[in-house]
């Protein structure tokens, strides 16, 4: 699927959704109608096929339904996941750091500030346009680690706090390299055209076994292209973590540093 799709809102990407199901469903309506009762009439050979067929085509959509949206889910779920371990990790680095008051709290409380600001508005916008690179990594949280490590601790608990945030700067970056990750994923093209080739077949055959009869072929597509287009608009909004309506925020790590979340 295109960017400019996900980007949609909600109302639009539905219409569109709708609409392209709706036209597909009419020229299969029109196509089938067309050759049961036209100059080379297949009445009697559409109504030979059985009515059974079609809860086995129901079932083969429903589990490439299944097949996908495991998929989406997983990677919906990771997005979130690593976005809270991130956040998690850069809390415990700054409540550690206050065991270091003075200059070094300052220097790696104002550079968890800068890398958290980076994130969420450069590099979520890069995620959401699958463009962040994991060769890429912000300077802010390097050079907070690299201040960590410069640390002088003296007492016992200081030695401990260093301990656990290098620790934590370190899950920041796996967190980080995680959630980049992710934001590549998306359902290919593949999968898509299996999908949607299995809706087709069912539409094609309830339009069949239905053919002698209009109005009942009709609202038996009809009722069916809904849900076909529910479920492509379910997967479509979620298809990419980072992106569109249904996207993965970046509240928790604005949370981290209050004066960044007031200022968005």
């Amino acid at each position: 699927m295109n960017d400019w799709l996900h980007q949609l809102p909600i109302a639009w990407m539905t219409l569109l959704v709708l609409g392209g199901i709706t036209l597909a469903s009419a020229a299969i309506y029109a196509g089938v109608m067309a050759l049961a009762h036209g100059a080379w009439a297949h009445a009697h050979t559409f109504k030979a096929i059985s009515p059974g067929m079609l809860p086995p085509l129901g079932i083969l959509f429903g589990l490439f339904v299944a097949f996908i949206s495991a998929q989406v889910w997983n990677a919906n779920d990771r997005a979130g996941q690593a976005v809270d371990r991130e956040a998690t990790a850069l809390s415990t680095v700054l409540f550690m750091a206050s065991n270091f008051p003075g200059t070094g709290q300052t220097q790696i409380r104002n550079l968890i500030h800068d890398y958290i600001d980076e994130v969420v508005t450069v590099e979520w916008q890069e995620m959401a346009m699958q463009e962040a690179h994991l060769r890429i990594t912000l300077q802010p949280l390097e050079e907070a680690l690299k201040t960590t490590f410069a640390l002088a601790p003296i007492t016992p608990s200081q030695v401990t706090a260093q301990r656990e945030m290098i620790t934590a700067l370190e899950s920041a970056l796996n967190a980080r390299r995680e959630r980049i990750v992710v934001s590549q994923s998306q359902v290919n093209l593949i999968k898509w055209s299996c999908l949607l080739v299995q809706a087709i077949c069912m539409l094609i055959a309830v339009a069949m076994v239905h053919c002698d009869n209009r109005r009942t072929a009709a609202i038996a597509m009809v009722l069916y292209a809904a849900g076909v287009a529910a479920c492509v608009l379910l997967i479509v909004t979620h298809e990419r973590p980072f992106t569109g309506v249904a996207a993965v925020g970046s509240g928790p790590l604005r949370h981290v540093m209050p004066e960044i979340e007031a200022s968005q």
